[in-house]
């Protein structure tokens, strides 16, 4: 047990940076891990997608609170768009827990491997941003609406929703580091929102001792220790260094990470 949870902090601690320094790929690297490592310690195969997403998504609560914290202190963090897009991303996150529970273990897996190809292309091949005025606010029923299909979509895939609504705000207007921030306070409440509906939707059994419903207890609370000290230290380097090297080389990591699981 003393390896499994170091195993956790290590991930928890490699999530954290990542989502502070990008808002995005903690998730996905998170599900690919765990994604191979929980079967290997007495979860089924066949529930092992299950649990990694579950996992993945009550982590992302205390990892997103530390990050989305740590951008509030410096000043990055639009509340008033994160309360438009919280009813969204709620009942989205609630939903797509439940239709990933229909789903069977292998699908589920190219679902994640396809949404990682997709990303990592996005990222490669993305210019960098255009300079934005901080005064742009995004509000209204528009942005409650995307709430719920990054809700819905970050729940399927195990991630905190940075890959959709860090370029969404982008495009809206915002300057990237207050879209990281914000986008970093809406991952909060998807990963509430997600976490419960795997918790509580699961059916009876589903995994072995320590776990609520297909929340695997250990790899959970070891990854969101881990990532909570970890993620103002990626909110620091988020404020201090381009990140236009650092996309291209994360988006050859997340094709990585999506060969791995299709090869799950």
């Amino acid at each position: 047990m003393v390896t499994l949870m170091l195993f956790f902090l290590a991930l928890g601690a490699i999530a954290g940076v990542l989502a502070g320094l990008l808002g995005i790929g903690g998730g996905l690297v998170l599900v690919a891990a765990l994604a191979w490592f929980l079967p290997l310690h007495g979860v089924p195969r066949e529930a092992g997608m299950h649990a990694a997403l579950a996992s993945s998504m009550a982590s992302i609560v205390l990892t997103a609170t530390s990050s989305a914290w740590a951008h509030h202190r410096r000043g990055s963090v639009l509340w008033p768009t994160v309360k438009w897009m919280v009813p969204g991303v709620l009942i989205g996150g609630w939903l797509g827990s439940r239709f990933a529970i229909s789903l069977d273990g292998d699908v589920l897996k190219w679902c994640v491997a396809v949404y990682c190809f997709v990303v990592g292309a996005q990222m490669a091949l993305s210019g960098p941003p255009k300079t934005r005025a901080e005064a742009v606010v995004p509000k209204g029923p528009g942005m409650t609406a995307a709430g719920g299909a990054i809700g819905a979509m970050s729940s399927l895939v195990g991630i905190g929703g940075g890959s959709m609504t860090v370029p969404l705000l982008v495009w809206r207007g915002v300057a990237p580091v207050r879209a990281v921030g914000t986008s970093s306070a809406c991952g909060v409440f998807i990963g509430l929102s997600a976490a419960a509906g795997y918790a509580l939707q699961a059916p009876p059994g589903a995994l072995p001792e320590h776990a609520i419903g297909y929340v695997y207890l250990p790899a959970a609370i070891g990854v969101a220790i881990a990532s909570v000290l970890a993620a103002p230290y990626g909110t620091r380097l988020a404020h201090a260094i381009s990140g236009t090297a650092l996309k291209r080389v994360f988006a050859a990591f997340l094709i990585l990470v999506g060969a791995s699981l299709a090869l799950w």
